[in-house]
């Protein structure tokens, strides 16, 4: 099968992806929350961002390589914490790990994932995150730290744009529950996606297993409110300090979109600002995230990391010529798995890197650094 030309774009891998997963798995990864307004927005605005195409360059291989952390990568993305990646497709923690550390890109693995740390670690690349929501119990978080650390992981996310449940509710009309239950009307569906089937069946029905070593594992619970919920809090500012004590690598927090958050965040000295509105699956009225980028940007000396929207390697530049530093894809990783199975992730860094040096060629940009240059400035 020659990838390229059968899925040349991340909406082939979305189809295909769509026909070979259930039905309530796939509201589960690609719906949004409330009308689903945020999400449009996100693209709405994506497009909206121009770049001015520039000519009598000569030929020239584009440089995609960029710095974080004192550390450089050869391409400017890597992969978004995705809760119960599992449940999406069989083995997904362990194949995106594989996938990015093949490519030397970042995974970041999720609290909630249906993996443990422990799991990914034989695998796991010189570049993994762990995402943390954070834990309310001092020594759960402490455990989940040390764990995290012996694991591999060197850098830490604190997601804050979650303090209570979203409702999301295109997943809660799916009927799927955590943990998943198959009811005759999910069985139904299941059966008619062998290859997702036989691939849960060998790994087991996916669960929160990281979770599931600190709570109750026997509550069902709603589809949006989930086990973590039992032992997570809302944090403050008190907490982050705490987490900047207790953490000696990198400390990320995701899910800014205000300026004087992201200022502040500076000053408490954590490592780097994810500007995020969690792919619209938290809150409806949101800005697009593009949106919230610039000015977060001229808030903060520190890195800026960006996702929710992208649908390409272009996008890849547009937010990198507003400001960001580095861009994070969650649900692409997992229309590619879904789409090819383990073939999947390496086709999609592919994808991206051609879309992104052929739309660097039209601009003239020979490097990242020259994409804000790009830019057509607003009317």
């Amino acid at each position: 099968m020659d990838l390229n030309q059968r899925f040349p774009a991340i909406a082939d891998l979305k189809a295909r992806a769509r026909a070979r997963i259930p039905h309530f798995v796939w509201e589960y990864l690609d719906s949004a929350t409330g009308t689903e307004a945020t999400l449009r927005r996100n693209r709405a605005k994506l497009d909206a961002v121009l770049l001015r195409p520039s000519i009598l360059h000569g030929e020239f291989t584009p440089d995609l390589t960029t710095e974080l952390f004192g550390q450089r990568f050869p391409l400017p993305f890597g992969v978004s914490p995705v809760g119960m990646s599992g449940l999406i497709w069989p083995d997904a923690e362990r194949l995106l790990a594989v996938a990015a550390g093949k490519a030397g890109l970042p995974y970041s693995m999720s609290t909630v994932a249906s993996q443990t740390p422990e799991f990914v670690a034989p695998v796991l690349g010189a570049h993994g995150w762990f995402q943390m929501y954070p834990p309310r119990d001092p020594e759960i978080r402490k455990d989940m730290l040390e764990r995290a650390k012996d694991a591999g992981f060197s850098a830490l996310i604190l997601t804050v744009d979650v303090p209570v449940a979203s409702r999301r509710e295109r997943q809660t009309r799916s009927g799927l529950t955590q943990p998943p239950k198959l009811t005759p009307r999910l069985f139904g569906q299941v059966a008619l996606r062998p290859a997702w089937a036989l691939g849960t069946l060998r790994m087991g029905m996916p669960r929160m297993r990281l979770m599931d070593g600190y709570a109750d594992n026997t509550v069902s619970l709603s589809s949006t409110a989930h086990v973590g919920y039992l032992l997570r809090t809302s944090p403050d500012w008190g907490y982050l300090k705490s987490l900047r004590d207790a953490w000696e690598g990198p400390l990320i927090v995701k899910g800014v979109l205000r300026p004087d958050d992201a200022a502040r965040l500076q000053d408490e000295g954590v490592d780097a600002i994810w500007v995020s509105n969690h792919a619209g699956r938290q809150f409806d009225a949101a800005p697009a995230t593009i949106e919230a980028l610039p000015a977060i940007r001229a808030a903060t000396t520190l890195p800026v990391i960006f996702d929710s929207g992208i649908e390409g390697g272009l996008d890849i530049l547009r937010a990198l010529a507003l400001g960001a530093d580095f861009v994070m894809l969650g649900r692409a990783w997992h229309y590619a798995l879904g789409a090819l199975g383990a073939a999947g992730p390496a086709h999609l860094i592919d994808m991206l890197t051609k879309d992104m040096v052929a739309n660097m060629g039209q601009l003239g940009a020979r490097r990242l650094s020259d994409l804000p240059a790009c830019l057509l400035p607003a009317a």
